[in-house]
């Protein structure tokens, strides 16, 4: 790979439009997902100015969570608005906000790049929404659109590329160039947190500020993120064996979070998982 970064449409064909989809099992991987990665995901969003009173919309918004962060730091007097384009995720999403009794979340069916909003936002945030998009330059230009003058833009996004584990763990590297293997095959990108910076710029964004964050861990202290990795292989599975990235067989999906665990506490090492990178700027 080159040093010259491309986001451009034509040089990221998708072949999904979202490889992960929203079956109970997978949005169950998410609420396990957002325990580990939330507390990064909220700094970020501390970092970029996100408090009380701020209207806030929220990008793909999944099962909920990055907005439920958001309404914590905006209050009862601010105002967040989340959006997705699955109505799966839309209800999950909302069924969460009513349980924890939030008035000041709402969430709507839709792209919020191409949406209409009744007034702009005083920031939009986002966490892994731009590595699944064929321009997230485009979307980033249509999102801020959406925003007051003097507003923040701020996205979370992964970089799979520095997962690692020293010393090395075959069953835990392999499983991740699985999952770093398939969603390259299907257009995902999954260095979006190290391009972040370009994307911004390209899209005519001020100069971001960045953060990352990884979760690391040996032991019994690796075992959530360990957990983590063989449930994205499940979800990730059936398309593994389509591209040809890896075999039923040899994934043995029903043992794998055993065995992942088994070789990080014989081996007596740390595992690093992929990095939780941050970026913002005020337009």
């Amino acid at each position: 790979m080159g040093e010259n970064v491309s986001l451009a449409k034509n040089d990221r064909d998708r072949a999904v439009e979202y490889e992960l989809g929203h079956a109970t099992r997978e949005l169950e991987r998410l609420d396990h997902q957002a325990r580990l990665v939330g507390t990064f995901t909220r700094e970020i969003l501390r970092d970029a100015g996100i408090g009380p009173g701020m209207r806030v919309l929220d990008v793909g918004s999944g099962a909920g969570h990055v907005a439920l962060l958001a309404a914590d730091l905006v209050g009862a007097t601010g105002e967040v608005v989340g959006t997705d384009k699955a109505a799966a995720a839309v209800a999950a999403a909302q069924a969460r906000a009513e349980a924890c009794a939030l008035q000041q979340v709402s969430f709507r069916e839709g792209d919020p790049a191409a949406m209409s909003f009744e007034q702009p936002f005083d920031a939009v945030i986002g966490r892994y929404v731009l590595m699944f998009q064929a321009d997230p330059v485009a979307m980033l230009r249509d999102l801020a659109r959406h925003l007051r003058p003097g507003g923040v833009i701020a996205f979370h996004e992964s970089d799979l590329s520095s997962a690692r584990s020293v010393p090395p763990i075959p069953i835990y590297n392999r499983s991740n160039d699985w999952i770093a293997e398939t969603f390259r095959r299907l257009g995902t990108e999954i260095q979006m947190g190290a391009k972040l910076y370009a994307a911004f710029i390209a899209a005519g964004l001020p100069e971001p500020a960045m953060r990352e964050f990884a979760n690391i861990g040996g032991g019994s202290g690796a075992a959530p993120w360990l957990h983590q990795i063989a449930e994205l292989v499940r979800t990730l599975l059936p398309e593994m064996e389509r591209l040809g990235v890896a075999t039923s067989v040899e994934v043995d999906i029903e043992n794998l979070a055993e065995r992942l665990t088994h070789e990080v506490a014989a081996g007596g090492g740390v595992i690093v998982g992929r990095s939780e990178i941050g970026a913002w700027s005020r337009i």
